[in-house]
């Protein structure tokens, strides 16, 4: 069995759903929606800010490492100081690992808190040669981290897996390509203010409303994690998400409350003899 096979064995173990949903719902509740989960989560930079935060705990520890096995005696200082970095920066890694986390379920959270788990030991082993470096202990110390970095490759290749096979803070319309060209969508006395109506239109699931005497159409499918926005909430100008709570613009699509990161695509509508017409922005 490869590395690829193990990981897709690990989606459907089901022995692992018991810790998994504790660890989200106490993550849930230290960290509810708010500007502090906008903040774990990225909405501020447009995207996922976990996989950014990561590269610098990774970095250190895998620096500290490569000067373990080439730099000489004369490098251990520098060694120890990296490693202390990466343990500093994960810490504000973590919490922003565990906030994406919280928003998962069944597969995603089974390899999610595989992944927190080996990330946590490459933390607690790390933290070990750290301390032992500053006893004198050089050479335990370096075994420690090697240790440290084996847990830290393990969980890197679990974090790549839910990004990039599983999809796990990805924009979820990313491929989505609604119509080029005006086309009819709905009769518009079926439209009514406040009231969110699901249409498919040339393969695109798009969501329509009324607001402000005009009507608004954005991608029905949420971009942080695929939420069915019809199936969501009119807040005065917005829609929310019934998912995880992400709040949208309804006249661009602009994300107003995270955790979503990407806006929502928007489509352009008129009116034509009573049918409304979308088409792509």
């Amino acid at each position: 069995m490869n590395f690829y096979e193990a990981t897709k064995s690990l989606e459907n173990e089901k022995r692992l759903d018991a810790v998994a949903e504790k660890v989200a719902e106490v993550v849930g509740k230290v960290v509810p929606p708010g500007p502090v989960k906008d903040a774990l989560s990225g909405t501020w930079l447009g995207h996922s800010a976990h996989p950014v935060m990561t590269d610098i705990p990774i970095g250190a520890w895998t620096s500290a490492t490569a000067l373990d096995l080439i730099g000489g005696k004369e490098s251990a200082v520098a060694a120890r100081r990296l490693i202390g970095l990466g343990i500093l920066a994960s810490l504000p890694t973590a919490m922003s690992g565990f906030s994406d986390y919280a928003d998962t379920f069944g597969a995603e959270r089974r390899v999610g808190i595989t992944h927190a788990a080996f990330n946590v030991a490459a933390l607690a082993l790390f933290g070990a040669s750290y301390t032992a470096r500053r006893k004198g202990s050089n050479l335990r110390g370096k075994s420690l981290s090697l240790l440290g970095m084996g847990a830290a490759s393990a969980g890197a290749y679990l974090g790549g897996h839910l990004s990039l096979d599983m999809g796990v803070g990805v924009d979820h319309t990313a491929y989505e390509a609604g119509p080029e060209d005006w086309t009819p969508a709905v009769p518009e006395s079926e439209l009514e203010d406040g009231k969110l109506t699901k249409v498919e239109v040339d393969g695109a699931t798009i969501m329509l409303t009324r607001h402000g005497g005009r009507v608004c159409a954005l991608s029905d499918r949420c971009t942080h994690a695929g939420g069915p926005l019809s199936e969501g909430t009119v807040e005065g100008g917005t829609v929310k998400c019934p998912w995880h709570g992400s709040v949208f613009s309804l006249e661009d699509g602009s994300v107003e409350q995270g955790p979503a990161r990407a806006p929502q695509p928007r489509y352009e509508t008129r009116v034509i003899e009573g049918r409304v017409e979308v088409r792509g922005s």
